[in-house]
């Protein structure tokens, strides 16, 4: 039987990843944060010193680069190159270069050949830029998540000062702003709605409504009679 496969795409800190795991615990699917895998290439990039405008070095190294995602009740551990960085790939100084290493076609390449090889082993909830697009063109439920560039700045800000990083909320509204045209405008798989993607704009819906909204549609996806 075919597994089921639901993508999640939207801008950064508009709660893809929130949504993406509730509903897969809802569901009981594996969650896959299709981001953390290119925030760990970033990573990587950084504690080698590689230029990270260096794109052949960064090709390169993609050979030592290997990652792996361990679940657990509380939360999915990342793991690179065995050693879990969870916390350390969720930094500002990760989340200012995340962006141009993902516009380089090797890393996509690489990274997308690894979700879709995931895809085939179990039932997944995955979020990022181009799942609905690129990665499961075919996927069985597409959401395309958005939210004010406010909220969305508030959000992020909330979240890096919970962790005690200090920053203003003009740096996160500029990098958000930053990332957006990065993500939209890349030659390599634009972040972008699918043409059968579901908006969800979740501006003024609290978590417990987003879930809500996501698993009316599943069930109507999964009771749906199939051609």
């Amino acid at each position: 039987m075919k597994n089921f496969v639901i993508a999640i795409d939207g801008f950064s800190s508009c709660g893809k990843s929130t949504v993406a795991k509730a509903l897969a615990k809802n569901l009981n699917y594996v969650f896959i944060d299709s981001g953390a895998m290119y925030r760990a290439v970033t990573l990587y990039v950084q504690q080698n010193n590689i230029d990270i405008n260096d794109n052949d070095a960064i090709t390169k190294a993609l050979d030592d680069i290997h990652i792996d995602f361990i679940p657990n009740p509380e939360k999915t551990q990342i793991l690179l190159n065995g050693i879990d960085v969870s916390e350390e790939i969720r930094t500002m100084e990760v989340s200012e270069y995340v962006s141009e290493v993902s516009a380089i076609k090797a890393v996509r390449t690489a990274m997308v050949k690894q979700q879709q090889a995931l895809g085939k082993k179990r039932n997944i909830v995955m979020d990022g830029r181009d799942i609905g697009t690129t990665v499961f063109p075919n996927a069985d439920l597409k959401i395309f998540m958005t939210a004010s560039p406010q909220v969305r700045a508030e959000r992020r800000f909330a979240e890096l000062s919970a962790k005690g990083e200090v920053l203003t909320m003009e740096e996160v509204k500029e990098n958000l702003s930053h990332r957006d045209h990065i993500d939209s405008t890349r030659a390599e798989s634009p972040l972008r709605q699918a043409d059968d993607a579901i908006v969800l704009d979740n501006s003024e819906l609290n978590q417990e409504e987003q879930l809500k909204f996501v698993i009316d549609l599943v069930k109507q996806k999964i009771e749906m009679p199939q051609a």
